[in-house]
């Protein structure tokens, strides 16, 4: 057992009664958090190792609720597209995966897992195929991540079939990686979902006690289509068919009936908000105010960074956060507090880990990240608090150091797991390839 001691100018925990310990110390042991508190209270502990992090602040690492990492292949491609609507999804997006190839996904997972460990997110929801080459490169960057297996079947039966099995076949692999655990990902029920393909769906996330992560609500035409073939709305028509007996994170949630709120917060239901991908894609605004209101758990993803195109969830939550009070013709509609707890515990519940990640508390897994709080953004310290500075005045580039599991992932802002300039020309290379393969 190694016993690490980690000194900070400031180290702000979330736990419930929202700690800041100025100076402060976490004590770790391994990849479990001992102990934290005001720095006086550890002068006579005994560890192996400790480091001065003077100038800095300690906090939970962020959780990135949903994306696509290999989709930052795509990355430029999609401009002038909306993604949330079939046709633009369907033109700008899948046309390009119909010509891509399991070897250009390794690379744009690396670089993506590395932008995320650069700006601070220490664990992750990815949505996609090509389980065999994402999971080794999860792997290797040391973040901790919920992958679903992505399945698009569009009603086509022999596409369900090889579907299903590479599910089931991806799930069964899974089981005992330590910071990796395996969902289902029906890209969208009802769109691209048949109801054939959602019973069994439903089937494997039961037989591998796991959740499924969708995506409901980006422009009603979930709605649209079950009213006129069920005579309800979507959520509803999820509710009868036993949906929301599973864990379930959903994307956007943007046009979700306020009706149907009671009933997705009296299920283990997620809604994650991705107001950049949203915004660039002109749709709408998700309720977020009224679905925390009706007791909805709520957290913050980036979706791809095909259109957003970016990895920093800083960024996002400052954009979640305006949007949010734009929308509701009020300043602070959701307190930076919220928002910055919807960024790490929300994540963190959506996941099911919320008893393990999410703030540093006593028995949590050393999930952590460091902020420069020397540099531009944080003065006058008297002025904003220390959570509106997170959300509105700093960004991931911030971050100097991140640890999973207790293990460094990034360390005075230089890569420990993933030789960024490698992986970077890897996926040049994997682009270049794709632009030659161009649909008609």
């Amino acid at each position: 057992m190694t016993k690490t001691l980690l000194r900070a100018s400031k180290i702000l925990t979330l736990d419930d009664d929202d700690h800041l310990f100025a100076p402060g110390c976490l004590l770790l042991e391994d990849d479990r958090i001992l102990d934290v508190g005001p720095s006086a209270r550890f002068d006579s502990v005994d560890a192996d190792v400790e480091l001065d992090l003077e100038g800095r602040l300690v906090m939970p690492g962020l959780v990135n609720a949903h994306t696509h990492s290999p989709m930052i292949l795509f990355r430029g491609l999609s401009e002038g597209h909306s993604l949330l609507t079939w046709e633009g999804w369907y033109n700008a997006i899948r046309v390009w995966e119909e010509v891509m190839d399991a070897d250009m996904v390794s690379p744009a997972v690396l670089v993506s897992c590395a932008e995320m460990i650069r700006t601070g997110t220490t664990c992750f929801a990815d949505q996609y195929f090509f389980m065999d080459r994402i999971v080794p490169a999860v792997r290797q960057s040391g973040l901790r991540a919920g992958l679903a297996y992505g399945i698009v079947e569009m009603g086509d039966a022999e596409s369900r079939v090889r579907e299903m099995a590479s599910a089931r076949e991806f799930l069964e692999s899974i089981q005992d990686e330590p910071r990796l655990n395996g969902w289902v990902g029906p890209h969208a029920f009802f769109v691209d979902n048949s109801p054939e393909a959602i019973e069994l769906e439903l089937e494997l996330a039961a037989g591998f006690d796991t959740g499924l992560h969708i995506h409901l609500a980006t422009g009603g035409e979930e709605d649209a289509h079950c009213r006129e073939y069920y005579g309800r709305s979507a959520v509803e028509q999820m509710a009868s068919l036993g949906v929301l007996d599973h864990r379930i994170i959903a994307a956007h949630c943007i046009t979700v009936p306020e009706e149907d709120f009671e009933t997705l917060a009296a299920g283990d239901f997620s809604a994650v908000i991705a107001a950049s991908a949203c915004m660039r894609a002109g749709a709408g605004i998700a309720p977020l105010k009224a679905m925390r209101a009706a007791g909805i758990n709520t957290a913050v993803g980036t979706d791809n960074v095909t259109n957003n195109n970016s990895y920093d969830m800083f960024n996002e939550m400052q954009t979640v956060a305006k949007l949010m009070s734009s929308r509701e013709r009020e300043p602070g509609a959701i307190s930076a507090i919220d928002i910055l707890k919807m960024s790490t515990l929300g994540g963190a519940e959506a996941l099911g880990l919320g008893d393990e990640i999410g703030s540093l508390e006593r028995g949590k897994k050393a999930d952590l990240i460091t902020l420069d709080i020397t540099t531009i953004g944080w003065s006058p310290t008297g002025g904003q608090d220390l959570y509106t500075a997170l959300v509105y005045a700093v960004s991931g580039m911030h971050v100097q150091d991140v640890m999973v599991d207790g293990v460094w992932l990034l360390r005075n802002t230089e890569w420990t797991t993933i030789d960024h300039a490698v992986v970077r020309a890897d996926l040049e290379e994997a682009f270049s390839e794709l632009k030659t393969r161009k649909p008609a």
